[in-house]
């Protein structure tokens, strides 16, 4: 399947959510060749029997019908796409469920639209690996120009696009190489590595909570503190505590 032939299907009742979405996915990257924008559970049902969509981004909770509903359909006649899940806190069960019924992934909100585009784009990956070999030691110098750049540049809204332009290859290839060679996602290696850096400002103690997040690339507090949550297992006040660093 050619890089242009892919098709997705964006489903959100939320309008701005569901045009904004659009619109960024249109302008940072070229994965997708159509985009189909669904506000409910039954137009996003005909939209997958119509367009047959290769990958489905699709909120939980939808009017008319869910996106558990929507999913469960569309696998009972064999046409659901790759789909990826979004769900607030308060129906991450449904996400589970989500994931039992065949869902690639899930996203909590509130979550970042390069953060959404990523997690497309690590999902349409594996389909669009090119299919050249590539010497091992040209895959290794890749994936360190990669690095060197995600450490440069993290206090900026970097993305998996942004990333492999630098490079001078596909987002699809820098993504597949990075887990082969790295054993983890972009996305995952990108936190990780801003949470480091932000557990070193914080051993240092001068500076406050939201000024560590803005240095490591985090402009939203509160998303800082789930992604610290997430890696560390501890909030940032909680982790100052336990290293004797003082609010």
């Amino acid at each position: 399947m050619e890089q242009s032939s892919f098709r997705l299907l964006i489903a959100d009742d939320e309008e701005t959510i569901l045009r904004g979405m659009e619109a960024y996915i249109t302008k940072y990257t070229q994965c997708f060749h159509k985009i189909y924008c669904a506000s409910d559970g039954q137009e996003a049902l005909d939209m997958i029997f119509k367009y047959h969509p290769d990958v489905m981004l699709i909120d939980v909770q939808m009017p008319v019908k869910s996106g558990l509903d929507v999913m469960r359909e569309a696998c009972a006649v064999g046409l659901c796409p790759k789909t990826v899940i979004l769900s607030g806190y308060d129906t991450f069960s449904y996400a589970q469920q989500a994931i039992r019924m065949g869902a690639v992934d899930y996203l909590l909100k509130p979550c970042r639209s390069s953060e959404i585009l990523t997690k497309l784009e690590s999902v349409a990956a594996p389909w669009m690996a090119e299919k050249v070999e590539t010497p091992a030691g040209e895959g290794n110098l890749l994936v360190r120009t990669a690095m060197e750049y995600m450490m440069d540049h993290m206090s900026e809204d970097i993305n998996l696009t942004m990333v492999a332009e630098k490079a001078g290859v596909s987002t699809a290839y820098l993504s597949t190489l990075f887990t082969q060679k790295v054993g983890c996602g972009f996305v995952d290696y990108l936190n990780k590595l801003r949470i480091d850096c932000a557990c070193d400002y914080m051993h240092d103690g001068r500076l406050k909570v939201y000024e560590i997040a803005f240095k490591v690339g985090y402009h939203d507090e509160k998303y800082f503190s789930k992604v610290f949550k997430k890696i560390t297992g501890q909030s940032p006040s909680t982790y100052r505590r336990n290293i004797g660093i003082g609010e």
